[in-house]
């Protein structure tokens, strides 16, 4: 196959970030290609809108800033530019408008991902932005030009500007799978580890209780490390829990297991009740009825939260049926649960680190390689689900195009 020889600009990954750089490029009137290694753009974006896609937030600016923790600095100048309004503008304009649900997360009308980018994907190919899958990036060749494997060999492009889009390393089946961050490395780019991000975690379960509740939800309940707290759900799995409430404050739990080998989450089952009112409840007479079932009455706790309460006493070495109603309150709204590592990074959501933000510029451009721009998860930072991750994703990718399109002039 002949190379490519006469573009403007290389963009490799067609998730969010790469498509948004890719269609400021063309806009600023450069010739783009965009190349991905898999046999379809977007594979992760059209996954994560299987369940109504949450496209953004709109709680106010200065709270919004605060959810990317130490990259808040470094990310605030691409969210300002093209953050929560613009992107929603955006999505209008492709004919796709959107909604606020009553989380406060933002979503298209349509409540799925096919139809924006479908519509996005025309747009992109109105302004002659050409497409190229199946082209799995391999670094660079002798002559300083991009390298890829195709379906019929290696490949040679040569392009004037490139932008790095190609994700992190969660979900490496649908294409990021991280393998780039040995590329940049080896030419002395500074890479933060690849951890993941809004993801489960591994606990002390018994054989028993993982048998028996594998699967079961938590609903309504809060839990809290540290000074966190949130409310929400999680689930319980074989080797530990997962879930929303669980990757809202998973960045906190994954660095203390890394620092001390373990983390100890706090699990209130009824949150809305006092610990007051939860021991009056529990001094009404248990009668003949089994455990399960007065918990289940009294203070209407569900299979799994009387299981987990179980577990926790079994792992203490105390009777759950013998503790009086105070201490059996409180232990009710402060289950602890004993973390001892997080689930692979293949499974998470997303994924912490990559490229050190010292290594690129204030457009975005790699100061050791001048013309090679970074987007997306490639960068070190990370951001809990709710809309933060995609907003982000898609400012990172518009600040690089931008940035590409005045490095080419």
């Amino acid at each position: 196959m002949a190379d490519i020889i006469d573009i403007d600009a290389a963009v490799i990954g067609a998730g969010p970030a790469g498509l948004m750089a890719a269609e400021q490029l063309a806009q600023a009137g450069a010739r783009v290609t965009v190349f991905d290694g898999m046999g379809a753009p977007a594979r992760k974006f059209l996954l994560a809108g299987r369940g109504g896609l949450n496209l953004t937030h709109s709680e106010a600016m200065p709270e919004f800033l605060t959810r990317y923790g130490a990259a808040q600095a470094r990310l605030t100048p691409a969210i300002e530019a093209f953050g929560p309004q613009q992107l929603r503008a955006w999505a209008d304009d492709l004919g796709q408008p959107t909604f606020v649900g009553s989380s406060g997360r933002v979503f298209p009308v349509a409540m799925k991902a096919s139809p924006l980018l479908r519509a996005w994907l025309r747009r992109l190919d109105a302004q002659g932005v050409q497409l190229r899958l199946r082209h799995r990036w391999t670094g660079w060749d002798g002559e300083g030009r991009l390298s890829f494997d195709t379906a019929d060999g290696p490949r040679s492009i040569a392009a004037r500007a490139t932008v790095l889009a190609l994700g992190g390393a969660s979900w490496p089946r649908l294409g990021s799978d991280g393998s780039w961050s040995d590329l940049l490395a080896a030419k002395g780019i500074t890479i933060a580890p690849l951890q993941p991000a809004n993801c489960g975690f591994v606990a002390a379960w018994s054989a028993l209780f993982a048998d028996k509740y594998q699967g079961a939800p938590l609903k309504n309940v809060a839990l809290s490390f540290g000074t966190r707290t949130v409310r929400g759900e999680a689930v319980i799995t074989r080797d530990g829990i997962e879930g929303g409430a669980i990757y809202a404050i998973s960045a906190a739990l994954r660095d203390a297991i890394l620092a001390e080998g373990e983390a100890r989450l706090s699990i209130a089952l009824r949150p809305d009740l006092s610990t007051d009112d939860l021991a009056a409840r529990l001094t009404k007479p248990k009668g003949r009825q089994s455990l399960s079932t007065y918990l289940r009455k009294a203070v209407g706790l569900p299979p799994a939260g009387i299981g987990l309460l179980q577990e926790a006493a079994h792992a203490s070495g105390v009777a759950l049926a013998a503790l009086p109603p105070a201490e059996l309150a409180a232990l009710i709204n402060a289950v602890p649960v004993r973390l001892v590592g997080t689930a692979p990074i293949a499974r998470a959501i997303s994924t912490a680190g990559g490229i050190a933000w010292g290594e690129i510029d204030a457009d975005y451009m790699l100061r050791k390689l001048p013309g090679v721009f970074a987007a997306g998860e490639m960068l070190d930072w990370e951001a809990p689900t709710g809309g933060y991750l995609l907003t982000a994703c898609f400012a990172t990718g518009w600040a690089a195009g931008q940035g590409a399109a005045k490095y080419l002039g």
